[in-house]
């Protein structure tokens, strides 16, 4: 990606004549997206970018509450480097080309149903190896069970796990530390995995680091290591839509309001620094009531036939 950029950057700068101040803008939106990349999923290649990423990208846009202007310049960036790279044949076409900007106020984020996330449950336990099964099933107790970002994950600790009180100490973004509790499901599968795969991976490679989720062969799990055994578990699963890391952040949130959290303890859960950027969920949850409503209410749509007879 860096290459690409680079490329691009003396492109710009030589063949277009941009003046130094707007090369500087392009790159600092492009580092912005990679940076993304890297903190929820792991850097890829830009072929391979999907409708997904971008989606988790714009929601993320949101939720910073940047203005539509801003967010509209972003994506024109992403749009010029993707045409620069058609037009060199280095990639077939522009994931952002079809990308229609909405008002904040109707942005949702995507999120699982908790039946989907007792398939997601299901399709973690069945992995075929089954010590790495437990790996699998803690990763997605602790991301689900506490909302904390992908890359909060992979840097998380053994001493930032107080398992006497189930509270983790949670080292988010510009060195913010947070406490977040986790129940006895996410406490069950994390001694689970210590036991039948940490601790024996770790002794089989002889490697000795704090880092509690690990790969196959012991070395600190990845963003990107995460992302793919999140789509493994899809696979596994009976469900068929896509899977992102942030979703499950998303789906943590937005279960926490559907049960009657206040939206000020969600926000310090999620490490959010203003109440609004965590407000994105109330629509979430409403969306959620209307379908429910109705669905479920028999008064809630009009139907001929249930009509009251006029006196």
């Amino acid at each position: 990606m860096d290459a690409a950029i680079t490329a691009f950057m003396t492109y710009l700068s030589g063949e277009r004549q941009y003046s130094p101040e707007t090369v500087k803008a392009y790159r600092e939106d492009l580092e912005e997206f990679t940076q993304f990349l890297a903190d929820n999923g792991g850097t890829k290649a830009w072929t391979a970018i999907d409708q997904l990423d971008v989606e988790v990208y714009l929601s993320e846009l949101y939720d910073r509450h940047y203005a539509r202007t801003t967010i509209a310049r972003k994506l024109s960036t992403l749009r010029s480097l993707y045409s620069f790279l058609m037009t060199n044949g280095q990639a077939k076409d522009d994931p952002f080309a079809y990308v229609q900007l909405k008002h904040h106020q109707n942005h949702l984020p995507r999120f699982f149903y908790e039946r989907e996330m007792t398939a997601l449950f299901a399709a973690a336990a069945a992995n075929p190896n089954d010590q790495l099964a437990t790996r699998d099933s803690a990763l997605l107790e602790v991301l689900y069970g506490t909302g904390i970002r992908v890359s909060e994950c992979v840097n998380l600790t053994l001493p930032d796990i107080d398992f006497d009180n189930r509270i983790m100490l949670i080292h988010g973004k510009g060195n913010k530390e947070r406490y977040v509790p986790f129940g006895h499901y996410a406490s069950d599968a994390l001694q689970q995995y210590f036991t039948a795969a940490r601790t024996p991976l770790l002794a089989k490679y002889q490697l000795t680091h704090d880092y509690v989720f690990v790969n196959h062969r012991g070395q600190q799990l990845t963003p990107a290591g995460v992302t793919y055994l999140l789509n493994q578990i899809i696979k596994r699963s009976t469900l068929t839509t896509d899977i992102h890391p942030h979703m499950l952040r998303h789906t943590f949130a937005t279960h926490l309001l559907n049960h009657g959290a206040d939206l000020r303890s969600v926000q310090e859960l999620l490490g959010h620094s203003s109440l609004s950027t965590t407000q994105i969920y109330t629509h979430v949850t409403r969306e959620h009531l209307q379908r429910d409503y109705r669905q479920f209410f028999p008064r809630a749509t009009e139907d001929e036939t249930n009509q009251h007879p006029t006196s």
